[in-house]
């Protein structure tokens, strides 16, 4: 039996690699209360202690806006401790695998970047998640990713729903491109390539693309159908300078996953069926 250490066992991903986990693995479930990763010690004394084959870092720090005020804290919780897992793996057998993101990119690409085009983040947060791509190191297996979502837990899907009971309109952006990724899609992704355990920095995301506002009247529509909201509200294209965030996001950011499904081999399905297989289970969670 080999064990993976799995960190923000308390979010939508972390939930998902627990629920996701292959057979032969035990998952030791490392929350905030369990494990302070802007710690560097304590990274140390638990990997010390548990001797793990395989570290999923899913935790890291996601309040965008917030990090621009907080750049210390995001950068320790996003740089430093991949840098310390990296340090406690050294010289062991065990692997990480560093979750990271499409804001290391500037969206500024009409074509789908690829693992190794040039990173240019235009927030704290992106900056702080490509540092720790680097600290992660060559050893690692680094998977960026995008719009993830998941039953309950907080993310866009979740919010638009609320929205929608309580609104007869919303205005989203349109401006903005990118694709949605369901969490247990990205999850057995890890898992996958934890089996393959080839370094080097992979894509994840779901088939297609979308704006926020494509995005915004699929929820409606799906939510609608299977009784989730009780009407689909007027949902209105707006400009990202209708919207001012104090971090910028990329206006284009799909990633080109093309050679990660050729590693795994497995079939890349579309935004849309993984939404409508969230959205049930979020129905059923009440």
């Amino acid at each position: 039996m080999k064990t993976a250490l799995v960190t923000g066992v308390g979010g939508q991903l972390g939930r998902a690699l627990l629920a996701t986990r292959p057979d032969g693995w035990n998952c030791v479930p490392l929350n905030r209360a369990a494990l302070d990763l802007s710690d560097p010690d304590g990274i140390a004394r638990i990997v010390d202690f548990h001797q793990p084959d395989l570290v999923l870092n899913a935790a890291a720090y996601t309040a965008v806006d917030r990090a621009e005020t907080e750049p210390e804290l995001a950068h320790a919780i996003n740089a430093e401790a991949p840098a310390a897992f990296a340090r406690a793996l050294a010289g062991s057998a065990g692997r990480l695998v560093q979750v990271s993101t499409d804001f290391v990119f500037d969206g500024q690409s009409g074509e789908s970047y690829r693992p190794a085009d040039p990173r240019n983040p235009q927030s704290v947060y992106g900056a702080s998640k490509a540092a720790g791509e680097n600290a992660a190191g060559s050893d690692a297996i680094i998977v960026r990713t995008s719009w993830v979502h998941a039953a309950s837990g907080g993310n866009f899907v979740r919010t638009m729903l609320r929205f929608m009971r309580e609104r007869g309109e919303l205005g989203v952006v349109a401006d903005q491109i990118g694709s949605p990724t369901w969490a247990t899609g990205l999850a057995q992704t890890l898992w996958g390539l934890a089996a393959k355990d080839q370094p080097g920095i992979y894509h994840h995301r779901d088939a297609g693309v979308a704006s926020w506002y494509d995005f915004a009247f699929a929820i409606a529509e799906e939510a609608f159908a299977i009784g989730l909201i009780a009407r689909v509200p007027a949902i209105v294209p707006i400009a990202t300078a209708d919207y001012p965030t104090p971090a910028r996001r990329p206006s284009f950011s799909v990633l080109d996953v093309s050679a990660t499904r050729a590693l795994l081999g497995d079939c890349h399905v579309h935004w849309r069926t993984n939404l409508k297989s969230m959205l049930i289970e979020e129905k059923a969670l009440g």
